[in-house]
């Protein structure tokens, strides 16, 4: 007998509501929750094949282990037997760091990619920790830390109340946003112009969402930097600049308008190949509407200048007094988060409290860049990866130099990748342990 089951989407951090038909053990039909009053029925394609996904007959149901050169089934407890068997010697002879980690982006789409991996991290003491966040949001976190001292403290737009919205490096009509858990993104932004707001993209492409947009910027990619520091030039030569309520409470402003002093809008014009006129156009409509809030993606984080693009996006949003208001960028509050404690000095935030072994890259919240993981396995010495726990992620493909990253994997002396498919990456693996499927 078919029974209803009103559940939350795990596939991506919009969290719409789901209304799914169970029959026995399956899920043969997935629709929006029209009484969920986050989504209020909205889905996106991911949430509406949630059935076919979950029942995917490619989904691997048994752990694999390595025997004689071929992934093959095998309990549980034979492959955790393979785990301890594989990892523990060579920890011993050649310490914790010889193990690398990687964890791929679905482990913040559940409870248990929250929980699991930093007892993960203690419990094998290696500090070789690589992110999907490093290819991804890590300049957004690295700016959040420089500007307020934790890198999590993300603002974003109020998309129900503010009246212009700057988004950069961003298609949220067909990707639905991220970084802001935003359901129906497509729809708040046509509410957002409906109640008279503007809405301004800045994307080399004119995407599904430039189209829709009251004034689509096509930039130079790259260069979007020297946009947002022209902005601010133009807000302090124009007088246009208004704290509100952060009077008081910001630091540094001399210094910023001493810094973008040479970055006029006709000093970066041809460099982003936008119009001067356009740019000094875009800093006072920002300056006039009565909230608004800038927005920065993918890509104004994936560019050489990201970690400063996106400082810019909060300077801007400080500079227009449209930080922590609403209708401008918010700090939302999480449920697993702790209790907000009063005002005051905090521990603040460090980068580069230790370096990767080859390039000397810096750690970023106690993450290495995952475009290093190849080299860090594939050059011999002290501390080179010999063994790797892959959670959750398929770096061949996602990485850059996916090639070199391919031969390195094949050279490892152990890998374990947790994941529901033998893909590029987990078929290096010696042991495969398959999480639930999303029902679960």
């Amino acid at each position: 007998m078919p029974r209803t089951a009103l559940r939350i989407c795990p596939l991506c951090e919009a969290t719409c509501g789901l209304t799914l038909t169970v029959e026995g053990p399956r899920v043969t039909g997935a629709r929006g929750d029209r009484e969920d009053v986050f989504s209020k029925g909205f889905i996106c394609p991911k949430g509406a094949a949630f059935g076919e996904a979950d029942a995917d007959p490619d989904r691997l149901r048994r752990p694999l282990v390595r025997r004689d050169g071929k992934l093959q089934e095998a309990s549980w407890e034979e492959a955790f037997d393979a785990v301890a068997a594989g990892l523990r010697p060579l920890i011993e002879r050649h310490g914790p760091d010889t193990v690398g980690v990687v964890l791929g982006n679905p482990n913040v789409h559940t409870m248990a990619g929250g929980l699991y991996p930093p007892l993960l991290l203690r419990t094998l003491r290696t500090r070789n920790l690589f992110t999907a966040t490093t290819v991804d949001q890590m300049p957004k976190h690295v700016s959040s830390g420089l500007l307020f001292g934790d890198p999590y403290a993300i603002a974003v737009p109020d998309l129900d109340r503010t009246d212009h919205l700057l988004l950069l490096g961003a298609n949220p009509l067909e990707s639905n946003g991220s970084l802001c858990t935003a359901p129906d993104f497509p729809g708040k932004l046509r509410a957002l112009r409906a109640r008279g707001g503007t809405l301004t993209v800045v994307d080399p492409r004119r995407t599904r969402t430039a189209k829709s947009a009251d004034r689509h910027l096509a930039i130079r990619p790259g260069t979007d930097a020297l946009l947002l520091a022209a902005l601010v030039h133009v807000l302090f030569e124009e007088k246009l600049t208004d704290l509100g309520a952060l009077e008081g409470q910001v630091e540094g402003v001399d210094e910023l308008r001493d810094s973008v002093r040479e970055f006029a809008p006709e000093a970066v014009a041809v460099a982003c190949d936008v119009p001067a006129g356009t740019i000094r156009t875009l800093a006072r409509d920002l300056a006039a509407a009565p909230t608004a809030a800038v927005y920065g993606r993918m890509g104004a984080s994936t560019v050489a200048f990201g970690t400063l693009t996106n400082w810019l996006v909060d300077v801007l949003n400080i500079l227009t007094g449209n930080l922590d208001r609403p209708g401008g960028a918010l700090f939302p509050l999480a449920a697993t988060a702790r209790a907000p404690r009063p005002a005051g000095p905090g521990k603040g935030f460090t980068l580069g409290r230790r370096h990767s072994r080859v390039s000397g890259h810096p750690e970023a919240k106690g993450e290495l860049p995952l475009a290093a993981l190849a080299e860090e396995i594939d050059t011999p010495g002290d501390g080179a990866i010999r063994a790797l726990i892959a959670v959750a992620t398929n770096p061949v493909l996602s990485a850059p130099d996916g090639d070199r990253l391919d031969r390195a994997l094949g050279s490892l002396d152990f890998m374990v990748s947790v994941d529901p498919y033998l893909n590029e990456t987990s078929r290096h693996a010696h042991v495969v342990l398959p999480p639930p499927p999303p029902a679960q």
